[in-house]
């Protein structure tokens, strides 16, 4: 039982810093963070008559999920889900806020090296408390639907890292590193994050900084490497806890 390594990516409609749209260049950085399962965000779905994930799936041989929030006639926009591994079931939390720009998550249980796991993918809004609202819905869902190892991933848009979503995100999940992700020529802030429980499964995050990289969006890609075995142990410990907790009320 290995490694799983997850990449949380805005691709910023596929626009580069150069202003041009290129998706080979997203597709090539995301060969580059060799990555098992990858949430995208800003995702023009027929952008210039492509459809870039259904493309970018087929281009890594990957399953995928399509989660667009603005849907148009000549293109759909939104968050997008990749996995080498098998996906089991999928389905889209609409988490649009009073008027302000569609925002959602992709949930979906996807299958890897025999364990399953959790992923809500998603992009939360610009304003302090419409991502409050947000994170609460996302929080709830995890309370609803509880699993022995669940990931929270995305843009969450979050400038301050004192700001109660984070605290609510700790409290939950556990603290994760904040690293700097944006801008991509010169990151000072962590908007794009990774949250794994039980947290002793999260080995290590990374920002992907190469110079392709640097180019291609206006936002780097964060690495989140999970440690499977860990995350089986951890899930049997509590099993044994639970077993006992239930044989010492009988």
């Amino acid at each position: 039982m290995g490694l799983l390594r997850l990449v949380s990516y805005n691709i910023h409609g596929g626009v580069g810093r150069d202003r041009r749209f290129n998706e080979r260049r997203i597709l090539d950085v995301l060969r580059e963070t060799e990555a098992d399962v990858i949430a995208l965000q800003e995702v023009e779905n027929t952008k210039h008559g492509l459809d870039v994930l259904k493309w970018l799936a087929s281009e890594l041989g990957y399953h995928h999920v399509a989660g667009a929030t603005l849907v148009r006639e000549d293109a759909h926009y939104g968050n997008g889900l990749l996995a080498r591994c098998p996906i089991h079931a999928s389905s889209l939390l609409d988490l649009s806020w009073r008027g302000r720009e569609p925002r959602g998550a992709i949930s979906a249980d996807i299958e890897c090296e025999g364990q399953r796991l959790h992923i809500v993918a998603t992009h939360l809004g610009l304003r302090p408390a419409e991502r409050r609202e947000q994170v609460t819905r996302l929080i709830n869902l995890f309370r609803q639907k509880p699993s022995e190892r669940a990931v929270l991933l995305g843009d969450l848009n979050e400038w301050f890292l004192w700001g109660r979503p984070l605290r609510w995100l700790h409290a939950h999940f556990g603290r994760p590193p904040a690293l700097p992700t944006f801008p991509s020529g010169c990151p000072v802030a962590a908007l794009d994050r990774v949250w794994v429980k039980p947290r002793q499964c999260l080995r290590s995050v990374a920002v992907h900084r190469s110079p392709l990289a640097r180019l291609a969006s206006d936002h780097l890609p964060v690495v989140a490497t999970l440690d499977l075995a860990a995350c089986t142990a951890r899930a049997a410990v509590l099993a044994t806890h639970a077993h006992a907790r239930s044989f010492a009320g009988a």
